[in-house]
């Protein structure tokens, strides 16, 4: 049994009386309330603003990593540095070695703890293909981008909060044939921002759009500014989808484009256009020269040509005995004329006696 407190004041050999405990007041008894920091209660006239739905937790653990192969150019560096700003839940990767097979990088996605990846594979230094894909079960896609303009090249007058969640527009055409249904669930689940992610603003500013126009998709990033109008930001590129596989990196093919054409086919079908335009030219030189080699044809005499011609009195041929005298220069005239007037006024002058 514990010692009982003693009181103050009481003797030393006084007996310590037990202390009293206070009764609980019941939750609706007279007095509650009172204290300085007690709640105050509204009045009738007073608005209380409901507490919100969500509480505000982060359920959507959705994590991109965005990462490239050795051999990209600058444009492509620049452009993963804007996908990565724009994208609060992405995360950064090394260079993976062009040695290394694809499926490593379903390994660096768990390393990392990321769920969906995008990876730039380069080839030959001037093409460039893109993967999306959800690791490590699929489906993934492959792209060939074309026509990239970063945000440093465009200079778009547009302008968002850094971290602010998208909205994602997608073109009609996405509803309509199944391979698109399966890249716009790919679209959303990557390029959306997570709601209540710590490193997103809690603000809807600017739009996301995936347009298809000639066989491909267009991605074009506006921000959202007074009575619905929309300036571009930036950055935007082009994606001409190649294949859809049902595993990530790999596995069956589930679509193919058919109206795809490699870059190396486009290459040569140009310098095969190119080496005909210079053959049509050597051949038609080559015309031209057997066409001057070539002799002119005879044309038959025609006998109607000689009927109104006269023909010419024929003269006598005479034979000179005598040589022809040499024909004099105008420069000898000019000076046998002076020669001959100079001589007709000494004569004069002689003459008169002057």
């Amino acid at each position: 049994m514990a010692a009982a407190k003693r009181q103050r004041g009481a003797g030393k050999g006084a007996p310590a009386e037990p202390r009293r405990k206070r009764a609980k007041r019941a939750p609706g008894a007279e007095g509650e309330g009172q204290g300085p920091f007690a709640e105050a209660t509204p009045g009738p006239d007073e608005h209380v603003v409901p507490a919100p739905v969500s509480q505000g937790k982060w359920k959507n653990k959705e994590r991109v990593l965005i990462f490239s192969s050795r051999g990209i150019n600058f444009r492509t560096r620049h452009l993963m540095k804007d996908l990565r700003t724009m994208m609060p839940h992405a995360k950064a990767d090394t260079k993976m070695d062009r040695k290394d097979k694809l499926f490593v990088i379903n390994e660096v996605c768990e390393m990392k703890n990321c769920n969906k990846c995008i990876f730039f594979e380069a080839k030959k230094k001037q093409d460039l293909y893109v993967w999306l894909s959800n690791a490590p079960h699929g489906p993934s896609a492959k792209f060939l981008v074309q026509n990239i303009h970063t945000l440093a090249e465009l200079k778009m007058t547009g302008n968002c909060l850094r971290g602010s969640r998208p909205i994602l527009s997608f073109d009609k055409t996405f509803d309509q044939e199944p391979h698109y249904a399966v890249l716009k669930e790919l679209f959303i689940q990557i390029f959306g921002t997570p709601l209540y992610h710590p490193k997103s603003q809690p603000f809807v500013d600017h739009v996301f759009t995936f347009s298809i126009t000639d066989k491909r998709i267009w991605f074009r990033n506006y921000q959202i500014i007074e009575d619905g109008a929309l300036v571009e930001i930036g950055p935007r590129f082009v994606l001409n989808l190649i294949k859809i596989f049902q595993g990530s990196f790999g596995g069956p093919t589930l679509y193919e484009n058919p109206h795809y054409q490699s870059p190396n086919m486009h290459r040569r079908a140009i310098r095969l256009a190119t080496a005909a335009k210079f053959r049509e030219k050597q051949q038609l030189k080559e015309l031209q020269k057997l066409k001057k080699k070539e002799e002119k044809p005879l044309i038959p005499e025609d006998p109607t040509e000689v009927v109104f011609e006269t023909p010419a009195e024929e003269k006598p041929e005479e034979i000179q005995l005598v040589k022809p005298e040499p024909k004099m220069s105008l420069k000898k005239k000019k000076k046998n004329k002076l020669h001959q007037r100079s001589r007709k006024l000494k004569r004069k002058l002689g003459g008169t006696g002057v």
